[in-house]
């Protein structure tokens, strides 16, 4: 264990502690929840951009990636790219009307949009144990992300790096909220940006050149230089699904959703737009070319996610290893208490609320329980962490698709189809959610797409089946929308 290494990261832990509590003695009266989750809608052009990049790269994009395209080559570069738009498509699709019905219904979380447009608590059930379950695969990802990341750089056991990591996360997320969340976010973001320039550069220079590095990946294999990668894994079908998975579905993701509903104005979203775009080119450029030409340094790792920490270490002085190592950590904690506070907001807004609607103005019992909730929620996914699969990307795909399944058409229809109804929406869900669980469960891949292809084509069939039956829209939503 290097403590040129630890030193740095105990210094980033305690600027996130300081962050946390300069966020606790920021908060603003007035109402808790909207406080508590969403900020009080405060959010700039900037801290909007990070928080919502930051949310969306996760250990997926620092870790899971690079190690794809360690495994498979430069084309898995290529195909990692077509994840430039999301950021841009979830502002542009969503963005100012999502915001603006948000402040009308009073929404905290995005079951409160979904039932202020809809008017169904069957919905609201439906969608809170979906997002429930995804979400508890999608954390258990990020706590393994986090966890190898301390064990390959660090030397610091998984599980007690498992302790540390989560334990942070879970504390200044339960105490600090969102203020506290985007304010790491923005930190985290800068954080990753610098973090992807070094050790890109330190990557290319270590091997030679790029020149040199791409040579020695076509002899390792030739297929490590094809755009269609090793044993031709990026065909037609695959990138198409890929693109669906990663962009298009992503305005159907809750925790990257509920960020258009926090910022302070237009401005602040069409700057968010701007600087998020270029933010994700850089990263998801950076990290995934390194991860490929770190085949060339490390020709032999067993488990490609290790390629990112274990470059680290290769290629970067002690120091700026640890330095380094602030990067991809903060790209798993934005994502990490992007979706711990949105799991808390469903048990406590959209499920314990709504059997218990009298406590709602009890703000210091509000206050407690939902600090509470979210610190059990973290030692809960400490426990689900303990026992790793070897690649995390397949899993955090799986989470990924599931709440898209689930969430995309009610969302994307409910805010540009004025007729479109709960008995839709619902049909949706249920057909979107069980397609995708059954093929992904059956590893069936029909026509060569990935599951969420036809899960979301049969999605959109059934709302369009189940709005001829169900009844008409509320009239109080329809007017709000107008």
């Amino acid at each position: 264990m290097s403590h040129e290494i630890i030193l740095p990261l105990i210094g980033y832990l305690l600027l996130i502690a300081a962050l946390s509590v300069f966020a606790v003695r920021k908060q603003r009266q007035g109402n808790f929840l909207t406080e508590y989750f969403l900020g009080s809608r405060s959010m700039g052009g900037f801290v909007l951009a990070m928080t919502i990049t930051a949310t969306y790269i996760s250990a997926s994009s620092f870790i899971g990636g690079p190690g794809a395209a360690y495994k498979y080559g430069l084309g898995w570069v290529l195909l990692a790219m077509v994840q430039v738009p999301a950021v841009w498509l979830s502002l542009g699709v969503l963005g100012k009307k999502f915001a603006i019905l948000a402040r009308r219904y009073n929404a905290v979380t995005l079951n409160d949009m979904l039932y202020g447009r809809y008017r169904s608590p069957l919905l609201i059930w439906l969608s809170s144990i979906s997002l429930l379950v995804a979400f508890i695969g999608a954390m258990t990802v990020q706590f393994i992300g986090g966890a190898r990341l301390l064990e390959t750089a660090a030397g610091i056991p998984y599980d007690t790096g498992l302790l540390i990591f989560g334990g942070t996360i879970a504390i200044y997320t339960a105490f600090g909220g969102f203020r506290a969340s985007v304010l790491n976010d923005a930190m985290q973001g800068m954080v990753m940006l610098i973090g992807t320039f070094l050790l890109l550069f330190a990557v290319i220079h270590y091997a030679g050149g790029l020149e040199s590095a791409v040579a020695k990946l076509q002899a390792i294999d030739p297929q490590l230089v094809e755009p269609e990668g090793v044993g031709n894994v990026i065909n037609p079908t695959f990138l198409s699904s890929f693109a669906v998975l990663v962009c298009l579905g992503v305005i159907g993701l809750p925790h990257t959703a509920v960020r258009c509903i926090s910022y302070k104005d237009s401005k602040a979203m069409h700057r968010g737009i701007i600087l998020g775009t270029i933010v994700v080119v850089v990263l998801m450029f950076g990290m995934h070319l390194a991860g490929a030409l770190g085949r060339a340094i490390l020709p032999d790792l067993q488990v490609p996610d290790q390629v990112i920490p274990t470059l680290m270490i290769k290629v970067l002085p002690p120091l700026a290893a640890g330095i380094f190592l602030a990067a991809p950590m903060a790209a798993i904690m934005s994502t990490i208490n992007a979706q711990l506070l949105q799991s808390s907001a469903t048990l406590i807004k959209d499920l314990y609320l709504r059997v218990a609607p009298h406590q709602a103005e009890n703000e210091r019992h509000l206050r407690r329980l939902s600090g509470a909730i979210t610190l059990v929620l973290g030692i809960l996914l400490l426990i689900a962490a303990w026992h790793p699969p070897q690649m995390i990307i397949w899993l955090n795909l799986l989470a990924f698709g599931g709440l898209e399944a689930v969430f995309l058409w009610p969302l994307v229809l409910g805010l540009y189809w004025e007729r479109a109804n709960a008995t839709g929406a619902i049909s949706a869900m249920i057909i979107g959610a069980g397609c995708y669980t059954l093929l992904a469960s059956l590893n069936l891949e029909l026509w060569g797409f990935h599951p969420i292809v036809p899960s979301l084509l049969l999605s959109l069939l059934a709302f369009l089946a189940g709005n001829l039956f169900g009844d008409a829209p509320h009239s109080a939503t329809t007017e709000l929308k107008r």
